[in-house]
């Protein structure tokens, strides 16, 4: 899955409509999250019960949901943070491969941890955005 905020940006800063697509990306992102928490989730219990197929399934999902959140990335205006996220999300690219490998909880849990707080980040970001006003305000 791959997302693209770029040409969503050309509303514009400070009007309704570029109010409303921040609001949408960051939605986006939080859905993204969550569907990663969730696969790693799923790879824990399937390490735990052997069920190897499934594990495969559930980290290259999470995977390909890292891929996502590392192509919506905008260094221009991210700087230092795009460029932190970026190689987090390389780091726990190649914890994924690990655990898928060596089916270790441990490493998972790790990466788990990290997502997680990244993900509550992103919950919290809807209260730093100014209220949003009606669509009829000019």
């Amino acid at each position: 899955m791959r997302v693209h905020f770029k040409a969503m940006e050309s509303y514009g800063a400070g009007n309704v409509a570029s109010q409303a697509v921040v609001a949408n990306k960051v939605e986006l992102i939080q859905m993204l999250f969550d569907g990663l928490i969730e696969s790693m989730m799923s790879a824990q219990g399937h390490i735990q019960h052997g069920a190897i197929a499934e594990k495969g399934k559930s980290l290259a999902r999470a995977n390909r949901i890292l891929f996502g959140l590392q192509g919506a990335l905008d260094f221009e205006k991210g700087g230092d943070l795009a460029s932190n996220l970026n190689e987090l999300y390389s780091y726990v690219t190649r914890r994924l491969l690990h655990i898928n490998m060596h089916n270790d909880l441990d490493a998972l849990r790790e990466v788990h941890g990290l997502m997680s707080e990244i993900r509550q980040a992103w919950r919290d970001v809807p209260s730093l955005l100014p209220a949003r006003t009606s669509l009829t305000a000019h």
